[in-house]
């Protein structure tokens, strides 16, 4: 069986190197030829090229959604999917998907678009959002990761500060939720299973328990209600993994806050010892040998 692993071509960090190591490690324990390849060696052609019957599959480690659905156009299984990778990369798009199924996250208002060459001409919308929501809130840029561009504003001032700061760029405003002030649990999620879990936390007053930006981890063994919910999440997304971010309600009430289509899983295997390389090469073989 022969595969490729797409990534970017200009993410070339030593921290997503070692993930794309780990998981050509992993496919050749299992005897799987996968062979590395970035969005920039395989250019969109249309109208669509010809597919290389070489190839089973593709696991795609990147977010060049327009890619991975030209592959899918191709013939190709692509894992995880370009729908999905899109939902998830969107913090918006992630809400409005999970709350057509009914599920609980903090109460969330998505801004109007603007457009970079106009930007915003008023702050009117932003009474609205204090009247739904109230201080203290977050406000977190659609496309981010490892806890950058999330803001907790007590203030108008902060707001009006943290529009400025954000400019353009499209951001959604939530509901603090202050019951998970500095932690939250991150579940990795392969096929309907989870794997993994680590409970993350934050000794420093940041109001964000994200290990890149000082946070600590331990392990964490969900309760069947944690692992339903964030195999759910994945169902409702069409993932075939993931990261599952939850967040502590009043009550320890669950409430999703996240889902990461492509979660850097480095953290969680020093946490817990558990490589989720294998466990998503290994779903993958099944899938392809039973279709």
């Amino acid at each position: 069986m022969t595969g490729w692993l797409v990534v970017n071509e200009f993410l070339n960090q030593n921290k997503f190197n070692e993930i794309h190591s780990w998981l050509l490690e992993a496919a050749s324990s299992k005897g799987i030829s996968l062979q590395l390849r970035t969005n920039a060696q395989i250019l969109i052609d249309l109208p669509i090229g010809k597919l290389d019957k070489s190839v089973d599959f593709i696991l795609f480690w990147d977010k060049d959604t327009k890619l991975a659905h030209y592959l899918e156009q191709m013939g190709y299984p692509v894992f995880n999917s370009s729908q999905a990778i899109g939902i998830c990369d969107d913090k918006s798009l992630t809400h409005l998907k999970l709350m057509g199924a009914g599920i609980r996250m903090p109460r969330t208002v998505i801004a109007p678009k603007t457009f970079d060459n106009i930007g915003y001409t008023n702050y009117d919308f932003l009474k609205a959002v204090v009247e739904k929501l109230g201080f203290s809130m977050v406000v977190k840029e659609v496309f981010g990761s490892f806890g950058q561009q999330v803001h907790l504003v007590r203030t108008w001032e902060e707001l009006l500060n943290t529009m400025t700061l954000t400019g353009t760029r499209p951001v959604i405003f939530q509901e603090y939720i202050e019951t998970s002030f500095g932690r939250d649990i991150r579940l990795q999620v392969v096929g309907n299973k989870v794997i993994a879990g680590m409970l993350r936390f934050s000794e420093n007053g940041d109001f964000r328990a994200n290990l890149s930006i000082g946070g600590k981890m331990k392990p964490y063994v969900p309760t069947k209600e944690q692992s339903e919910l964030a195999v759910r999440c994945c169902e409702i997304i069409g993932l075939d993994f993931a990261g599952v971010d939850l967040l502590f309600g009043d009550k320890d009430e669950l409430l999703v806050c996240e889902v990461n289509s492509n979660a850097h899983f480095k953290n969680i295997y020093d946490c817990t010892g558990i490589n989720a390389a294998d466990a998503i090469i290994e779903h993958i073989h099944k899938n392809i040998i039973n279709t």
